[in-house]
């Protein structure tokens, strides 16, 4: 895959209602106040229940490809939306990788595990996508209350978490790791406008 020079690709991972869309939200405008071109992309596990595909625990092998591969869509469609901008940056809220993390934690829920040739399929599939230039990763913290409206799973929530930043560790991919105090998720954002804007054309 071929990636323009002037394409910032900021990722997000992490466990749900953790803070990843909140995230690149912010980031999002901060960028547009500073008048840097931008694209986010999103709402995958929405989208995915009205194919509609298993969510949360109950995540197959052919709900993760299509999230994997669909995220991977719609960050080069983002991307040729600002073919005429100097600098060209896309939010993944969702990262490739995040997928695979949560397909993991639903075997491990199910205490099954999946044959060796569908695991090793999703792996090439989340690692053929090109690196993200800034990686972000929330970190779960049980004692903050969630939404009502959110009917988690607990243990599976808990599974994401742990699973996400496993497979970063095992892929060695570098990441900034964001926890729930706000002092953490204002240096996130910080880090990522100071990416963007030392790419950025004088």
């Amino acid at each position: 895959m071929v990636t323009p020079s002037n394409l910032i690709r900021i990722g997000v991972m992490g466990a749900h209602s953790t803070g990843k869309s909140l995230l690149m939200r912010r980031i999002e405008m901060e960028l547009r106040g500073r008048d840097i071109p931008v694209e986010r992309t999103g709402q995958l596990g929405r989208r995915a229940a009205l194919v509609p595909l298993p969510k949360m625990q109950h995540h197959t092998v052919d709900s993760t490809k299509w999230i994997i591969a669909t995220g991977i869509a719609d960050e080069i469609a983002a991307a040729a939306h600002l073919d005429d901008a100097p600098v060209q940056v896309v939010l993944a809220d969702r990262a490739g990788w995040d997928a695979l993390a949560y397909f993991r934690a639903a075997q491990e829920w199910h205490g099954r595990s999946a044959h060796r040739t569908d695991r090793e399929a999703l792996h090439r599939l989340a690692a053929a996508h090109t690196p993200y230039d800034l990686l972000f990763a929330t970190v779960l913290d049980p004692d903050i209350p969630v939404e009502r409206k959110h009917d988690y799973d607990a243990r599976y929530r808990t599974l994401v978490d742990h699973h996400t930043h496993m497979l970063l560790r095992e892929e060695d991919l570098p990441y900034v790791r964001v926890t729930s105090n706000p002092a953490s998720q204002e240096w996130a954002i910080e880090h990522a406008l100071q990416r963007c804007q030392t790419q950025a054309p004088v």
